[in-house]
């Protein structure tokens, strides 16, 4: 189990991507069609005061059960512990323990 201070901190950076995103898009998309170069600065600048977690590269993806950071499975938002218990006890639709 992750730290409850770490997955805390990461739902809030999913809020800050949330109510950003749209602003972010908006001075992004500015960008790409702004040719003078004092504009761009402005833009440029003002991408840069939004906040550093509003960026969706900040985001890491975690189990949505245990908060693990490694071993995720993005198919199934769990990690690979948990993902290999519930498959055992036959809990996720369609998913089956090979054999050979």
């Amino acid at each position: 189990m992750a730290k409850k201070s770490m997955i805390a901190r990461e739902l809030k950076r999913q809020a800050a991507v949330r109510k950003y995103a749209q602003k972010r898009l908006q001075l992004k998309a500015a960008l790409k069609v702004e040719t003078n170069p004092e504009e761009r600065a402005k833009l440029v600048t003002k991408l840069q005061a939004l906040p550093r977690d509003s960026a969706a590269v900040r985001l890491h993806n975690r189990c949505t059960i245990t908060g693990r950071p490694k071993g995720f499975f993005r198919a199934f938002g769990l990690s690979r512990h948990v993902l290999r218990e519930m498959a055992h006890e036959g809990l996720l639709p369609g998913v089956t323990k090979s054999s050979w």
